[in-house]
């Protein structure tokens, strides 16, 4: 089933809404991208909301995860049609999009991601182009394989969520449960059954329009993330390089420490 999935493309799974498990980005460092792309993950994110990452070095992630044969999408700062169209021009297979609030909103997105006549994107010749060798394949695949992801993380949103999942263009959504939590006055209270509630919201409008969704599991936890597969997400970030890399190490350090503590010799 792995080896047949390799054969489809990012975009091709989404549409099938068949199940991906990607994760974050926020190190810039290439041989951290390279360690998590080659473990298999089905997709990255490259986060310059979040981190301190920049263009430059966004470009050299692109290529160190592209060459492990795993499609890298970069978290923009804002909903910024000039930040999509460098993204892109450095070889993204796509962008995800934060505090997409309706579907005025998501369609902008879409149009910065696409050439006229589908959308309104600047045309240069940069590394997606093949640096001008390669633009007429690169319009083809712009077309059939670009992928535009809608992050779904204030309460506006969940209000005008079937409005927004319907915009062409929109391939799947994932929620900020951390932000959407802080828009309803109760930052970090994930759990809130109020919070919970728009979060069930969400799922649901995705699964009726048959739009894959998903929520972004920050800590490493494999029962969390079953559980929101059972809830009905198909697109789901696992955890990020910060987490696992912490994770691990206090996990480990309590217990060797545990296991080889000193002895009270009564004295």
């Amino acid at each position: 089933m792995q080896a047949a999935n390799k054969q489809k493309t990012l975009k091709q799974r989404l549409a099938g809404n068949e199940l991906t498990i990607g994760s974050w980005v926020t190190l810039g460092h290439p041989s951290i991208a390279e360690i998590m792309a080659g473990a298999g993950f089905d997709w990255l994110v490259i986060d310059a909301e979040h981190s301190v990452i920049e263009l430059a070095e966004i470009q050299v992630l692109i290529q160190v995860i592209g060459a492990c044969d795993c499609p890298a999408i970069v978290r923009l700062t804002s909903n910024d049609s000039n930040q999509i169209k460098r993204v892109m021009d450095a070889g993204a297979n796509g962008i995800m999009v934060p505090f997409i609030l309706s579907a005025a909103d998501a369609e902008a997105a879409v149009q910065a991601t696409y050439y006229p006549p589908r959308g309104k994107r600047g045309v240069g010749l940069a590394r997606a182009q093949g640096y001008g060798a390669r633009f007429a394949a690169y319009r083809q695949w712009l077309d059939s394989e670009a992928v535009v992801i809608a992050m779904i993380e204030h309460i506006d949103a969940v209000r005008n969520i079937e409005s927004i999942l319907a915009v062409d263009g929109i391939d799947a959504f994932i929620i900020g449960p951390y932000d959407l939590s802080a828009s309803m006055g109760m930052p970090g209270e994930t759990t809130h059954p109020d919070v919970r509630a728009a979060i069930d919201t969400v799922c649901r409008a995705g699964l009726e329009l048959g739009l894959p969704g998903g929520i972004h599991v920050v800590e490493p936890d494999l029962e969390e993330l079953d559980r929101q597969i059972g809830a009905g997400f198909r697109f789901l970030g696992y955890t990020l390089d910060i987490r696992i890399l912490d994770s691990v190490c206090r996990r480990d350090l309590a217990a060797i420490r545990g296991r080889h503590a000193p002895r009270d010799s009564g004295r």
